[in-house]
């Protein structure tokens, strides 16, 4: 027999859900889960896009031009009207390198909290089991021993075998790591595919400042100038 509610959204599910003993879920509870669904499904994932536009409209040309024909070499495989399937996601190698890239110099999530599991010491610091500990992403991503030239933007850094373990975070590591991965780079590379396959782009502030809040933004938003391709 069909579920009434098989059809509802998600927080309509909350709203009726109660588990064996006929509990309801808490108010706060559900306003927790979608507020961690928004910010972990669209925020991250517009940040990242907004910054590949930005970089793509600022970087040498030589970095667009490598990505364009990397997306239109797939674009002439497909038959008129044929759409992306998984593939094509799996040939647009170095578009993930620039994308991994953006990443690096600016992560959508600037860090998580955990909780210690046992007593141990850190760089000399004693930190007690029960702590509450937060990673910064930055503190990696930007680090010259793991990183030369941290500020270079260089897709080069993610060839073979990438970064060392644990040095490029920017979906968390280890048994907590983003569930949302795949998902979160098939979208970014669907996006770049008709991106680049449409348009080249012009910032009207080039270089501009970064701000966080808490995600990374151009300060002066991000107004482009879109180019069509001629056909």
């Amino acid at each position: 027999m069909e579920c009434p509610h098989q059809h509802q959204d998600i927080l309509s599910h909350m709203l009726i859900y109660c588990d064996e003993n006929g509990q309801y879920l808490a108010e706060h509870d559900i306003v927790n889960k979608i507020l961690g669904l928004l910010i972990g499904s669209h925020e991250t994932t517009s940040t990242v896009c907004t910054f590949v536009v930005k970089y793509l409209a600022e970087l040498p040309q030589n970095i667009y031009e490598n990505v364009y024909q990397e997306q239109m070499a797939i674009a002439k495989s497909k038959a008129p009207g044929e759409l992306l399937n998984w593939d094509d996601i799996q040939k647009m190698k170095y578009s993930w390198n620039v994308a991994c890239e953006v990443i690096r110099l600016n992560p959508p999530a600037q860090g998580a909290f955990r909780e210690a599991i046992n007593d141990f010491i850190f760089d000399g610091f004693s930190i007690p089991k029960g702590w509450k500990l937060y990673w910064s992403a930055n503190s990696t991503h930007k680090n010259p021993e793991y990183f030369p030239e941290p500020e270079k933007f260089d897709p080069s850094r993610f060839e073979g075998t990438g970064p060392a373990p644990y040095t490029y975070v920017p979906f968390g590591g280890g048994p907590s790591m983003c569930p949302g991965k795949e998902y979160a780079r098939m979208e970014l590379l669907v996006f770049m595919h008709n991106l680049v396959k449409r348009f080249k782009c012009e910032t009207l502030f080039p270089n501009g400042n970064v701000t966080y809040n808490p995600t990374p933004i151009p300060a002066k938003g991000l107004p482009v100038r879109l180019i069509p391709h001629r056909s």
